[in-house]
């Protein structure tokens, strides 16, 4: 068998149509095993697997995320939620297998919306010819039972987690006792025992005399009416445990409702008013700073054109102080010399033309510092030197106010919403009737849940009394009941039991002999390291591993380094499937878990390409990555690379095809 598409469609994270190529061919010669899937943690990968289970099971699909949900609330959970609920959610698997010695190919098709109809989604197969075989469709589970039965998909499509629980218990867990169980056929023997039972009772039924048929038949008929009692009881369990999750589910609508309207708000109205007058006394000390600023220079911002227009005067009035200072310095200076002049021996016009020259030059050098308006201000340099001070006190004033303004608006703000939430609290009286509805809902709950465990102890009681009833109907059938023509049949039924118990016994040993030695070799052939174990054992009932050194002394399994219990894990599903017969395709999710660098190199050079035909690998760049990846390449085992590019501002997952990590 070989998967070759997997078509996902609105599916968990998969928004519209993506397809995903897995045939491990890549060209009619060359083949590789390995499908490399590389996701981060939540991107998808354990919902590819997810998928194919889906696809093949169906309701029956042990999925990862489903839990106790139901079917439809299931199918309702793998919806993409970004889609219109109207559109269509599909999955399609196309796989490969032999039948009738000649290769066939199968689409399963399975579709639905949300919420979809009585629950269920829309089962199709397409056969080669594109044509939908409905006489398929309609024994689709006993078909995939022949294929890869449900009992051991799990030793094909595992994944870390499952390996990490099997590497820590002492005893398998359930669904790998099940694949055991399955693969030994003690399934088959258990009912031919049960049958065999049923055969001996209606003979000696028939046979017996008057006085013990009608014993007989008053303890089948109170083993009946026990039935009856179990199977009424089973379903008041059911009824109830519905119930009590109807109730649950009011109760949750009750708190929600208490929140919604006001219920918490109004129990924690004391914090709510406390922060209220914290906020509010905050404001009243803003406030209190800006009436300091008021009452300093900020009155002064009212007037800025005037104070720049006195700045600019002072400053024009000061330049012309100083200009007219220098004028008189000069015209001085200019009379001293002509004084000079006038003694020494230049005539009256020459001097008269010095004169002349000095009054036009000092004309000329004032003339456009001449005062146009009488100055007004008459401000001395302290004067214009406070002024300046002012101006740059005021600058910092009016930012220091700004700032509080700011402040004073948040603060503001604050207490609004604090008063809005004050105001949607319920009152008092709402308030007591939201909290008397959760209470009560509360304790309906808690009254459903006591009558839910009562009539579950009932039901175990009712194993108990059925199980006492049919050994009193063995044992009054097999000791009373002595005719000569029940003789041969309660003999020959002795006899077939003892027959079919050493069978039992021999087949469990024949087929645990054979796994044990696969286990061994492939635990040795992992862990390249042969001086560890020599010998390793299967317990015939709790199927647990038990190992032996070279010396025949026991190994316990707590001796063994995390990555080897691993190792040895993975060496009992390896050495389960190869048991099994089947030739399949491996799907491995989260593949390397804690392994260290030595471990996950002997797993990913001796595991991976030789797991299968075909092997689906699921991995984070941390458990392959780059070393492991290369290493792969360079073996020529990857027939084909994705990526799962996760978008966590969309939720959504894309395959980017012949793209990994590195």
């Amino acid at each position: 068998m070989i998967f070759l598409e997997l078509v996902l469609q609105n599916f968990g994270p998969y928004s519209g149509k993506q397809v995903i190529n897995l045939n491990p061919k890549i060209d009619e010669e060359n083949s590789h095993p390995i499908i490399l899937l590389g996701g981060m943690n939540g991107g998808g990968k354990t919902t590819l697997m997810d998928a194919i289970r889906l696809a093949l099971y169906g309701p029956r699909a042990q999925c990862s995320t489903r839990g106790n949900l139901s079917y439809n609330d299931f199918l309702n959970q793998c919806v993409n939620n970004k889609i219109d609920p109207l559109a269509d959610t599909r999955i399609e698997l196309l796989f490969e297998h032999i039948e009738n010695d000649k290769p066939i190919k199968y689409r399963v098709v399975r579709s639905w919306t949300k919420n979809p109809k009585d629950g269920k989604d829309t089962l199709g197969i397409l056969g080669d010819s594109d044509t939908w075989p409905d006489a398929l469709v309609n024994i689709w589970d006993e078909y995939i039972e022949n294929l890869l039965p449900l009992g051991i998909s799990n030793l094909f499509l595992f994944d870390g987690e499952q390996v990490k629980e099997l590497a820590e218990q002492e005893t398998p867990p359930p669904v790998v006792v099940d694949a055991i169980r399955g693969l030994l056929g003690l399934e088959l023997a258990d009912r031919l025992a049960v049958d065999l039972d049923i055969l001996v009772n209606r003979k000696l039924k028939e046979v017996g005399n008057s006085k013990d048929l009608a014993n007989l038949e008053e303890i089948e008929t109170r083993l009946t009416q026990q039935q009856e009692d179990y199977q009424t009881t089973g379903e008041k369990v059911e009824t109830l445990k519905n119930q009590v999750e109807e109730l649950e589910q009011k109760q949750q609508e009750a708190f929600d409702k208490f929140i919604s309207e006001g219920g918490k708000i109004a129990a924690e109205r004391n914090q709510l008013e406390l922060q209220q007058d914290t906020k509010t006394a905050e404001i009243e000390q803003v406030r209190q700073s800006m009436c300091e600023l008021a009452a300093d220079v900020l009155p002064l911002a009212l007037i800025p054109n005037l104070l720049t227009q006195v700045q600019t005067q002072g400053e024009k009035e000061f330049r012309h102080q100083q200009v007219q200072l220098s004028k008189d310095l000069l015209i001085e200076r200019d009379q001293r010399l002509l004084t000079w002049l006038n003694q020494g021996e230049i005539s009256p016009l020459q001097v008269e033309q010095i004169q002349s020259f000095l009054v036009q030059d000092v004309d000329n050098l004032y003339a456009k510092t001449i005062q146009i308006e009488a100055p007004w201000l008459l401000a001395d340099d302290e004067s214009l030197s406070q002024l300046d001070n002012l101006i740059y006190h005021l600058q910092n004033s009016k930012l220091l106010a700004k700032d509080k303004l700011a402040i004073l608006k948040n603060k503001e703000e604050e207490i609004h919403t604090l008063e809005r939430q004050v105001q949607t609290a319920a009152a008092p009286e709402d308030y007591t009737k939201l909290r008397q509805a959760l209470e009560a809902a509360q304790n309906q709950v808690v009254e459903a849940k006591a009558n839910y465990e009562t009539i579950r102890r009932r039901l175990a009681e009712l194993e108990t009394i059925i199980a006492k009833s049919k050994r009193e109907l063995s044992e009054y059938t097999v000791e009373n009941i002595k005719h000569k023509n029940s003789e041969h049949i309660i003999t020959s039924a002795a006899k077939v039991q003892e027959t079919l118990k050493t069978f039992r016994e021999k087949l469990t040993l024949r087929k645990l002999n054979k796994l044990e030695e696969e286990v061994k070799n492939c635990f040795l052939y992992l862990l390249h390291k042969s001086d560890l174990v020599h010998r390793i054992t299967i317990d015939t009932k709790t199927f647990s591993l038990l190992l032996y050194d070279l010396n025949g002394k026991p190994v316990p399994k707590h001796r063994l380094s995390a990555g080897e219990k691993q190792l040895l894990a993975i060496a009992f599903l390896w050495g389960l499937a190869k048991v099994s017969g089947h030739r399949l395709p491996v799907a491995i999710d989260t593949p390397l878990g804690r392994l260290d660098s030595s471990h996950r190199s002997n797993l990913v050079e001796r595991y991976f390409p030789s797991a299968s035909h075909q092997v689906i690998l699921l991995s984070t760049d941390t458990e392959i990555g780059k070393k492991e990846v290369e290493t792969l390449r360079e073996n020529e085992a990857i027939a084909r690379e994705y990526l799962l590019k996760y978008d966590s501002s969309t939720r959504q997952t894309t395959v980017v095809e012949n793209q990994y990590f590195w």
